[in-house]
């Protein structure tokens, strides 16, 4: 069924917003899990599995440590997701003008597109993030070897981290900010130090958006009831936002370490740093082998699952049009 209606921009923005605020705060914990599984290499391994990891984390750092980081998520993530799911919107809208039905090229098309368009948003906040969840691996790792002092290779990024890693096993955990590696990369490198890994990003995000836009589509497509009655419940939003989420999730997974690894700031003792996209994927084939590019694969599975699931459930219950005084579009896919 092609998309006859006129699509509300503005009311996709706070809907994708919302979402991005609900199924954040939801998964956190699992996302932390995930960094710190994928930063894991050579022969100090940490946590064995997710639950080893979160145990470990809450003994150590306590409930809240398991959500470190978390601030510059739910911060970024309005922007972030809104953008995604409403530029999927309006691609769509705008390769159906011709009132047909969008072939599967053109669903593609329309995720590629949307998947460009957010990496302006991921990037940094992935960067940021990425820092502040790895903290407490790095401080644990200190810990468990005395005397070992955290590479750092990032010039004069390195002062300002390296007071926050050096200190008490406390300070370790608790003294890095956001707002801080932020000067300091902007001071170094400028605005290009935030979008360390863009390439890498975009090597994630354009091909889970190709993937997840269309099968959901189809999938969600499968709860219509009837021409007359042309509504789909809410579970079935969820159950469809859960599975596209999942399958394009773990199929993206090895781009997922390689720029996890490439935007991590701090290494610790004998992890090695990379030049580039391709140099990364090359040492961890040598020296992990294939498998570790599915290293918290899990993880991110259970993490996009359900926050894609609320996603769209929430994308679909049309808060943004209801605020804006709109009539809710319930069917935002074509």
């Amino acid at each position: 069924m092609a998309q006859q209606q006129q699509i509300s921009l503005p009311a996709k923005l706070i809907n994708g917003g919302i979402a991005g605020l609900v199924g954040v705060t939801c998964v956190f914990p699992i996302d932390l899990a995930k960094t710190r599984l994928q930063n894991q290499r050579g022969g100090q391994h940490l946590y064995q599995n997710m639950m080893d990891c979160l145990i470990k984390t809450v003994k150590s750092e306590g409930y809240f440590g398991m959500y470190r980081g978390a601030a510059v998520n739910l911060t970024l993530v309005v922007p972030e997701k809104a953008i995604k799911l409403a530029a999927n919107d309006f691609f769509r809208h705008q390769l159906s003008k011709d009132g047909g039905r969008l072939t599967v090229f053109r669903e593609m098309l329309a995720g590629c597109c949307a998947g460009m368009c957010q990496v302006i948003i991921t990037t940094p906040m992935e960067m940021l993030k990425i820092q502040l969840q790895d903290a407490g691996r790095l401080a644990a790792q200190q810990r468990l070897v005395p005397g070992v002092v955290t590479a750092l290779k990032m010039g004069g990024t390195s002062a300002v981290l390296s007071r926050r890693y050096n200190s008490s096993p406390a300070a370790q955990v608790s003294r890095a900010s956001a707002t801080q590696i932020t000067r300091e990369l902007l001071r170094t490198k400028g605005v290009t130090g935030l979008y360390r890994g863009l390439g890498a990003t975009l090597m994630r995000d354009i091909p889970f958006s190709v993937v997840y836009f269309p099968l959901f589509a189809h999938l969600h497509q499968l709860g219509w009831r009837s021409s007359e009655d042309p509504s789909v419940p809410f579970y079935w939003s969820f159950l469809s936002g859960c599975l596209a989420g999942s399958i394009a999730a773990v199929a993206v997974s090895p781009c997922d370490v390689v720029k996890t690894r490439l935007q991590s700031l701090q290494k610790g003792a004998n992890e090695e740093t990379y030049s580039g996209a391709v140099d990364c994927v090359r040492e961890i084939l040598r020296r992990e082998g294939a498998g570790a590019f599915l290293k918290g694969a899990g993880c991110r599975a259970l993490i996009i699952a359900p926050l894609f699931g609320i996603v769209q459930v929430v994308y679909f219950v049309g808060v943004g049009e209801f605020l804006l005084g709109f009539t809710p579009n319930n069917i935002h896919s074509a």
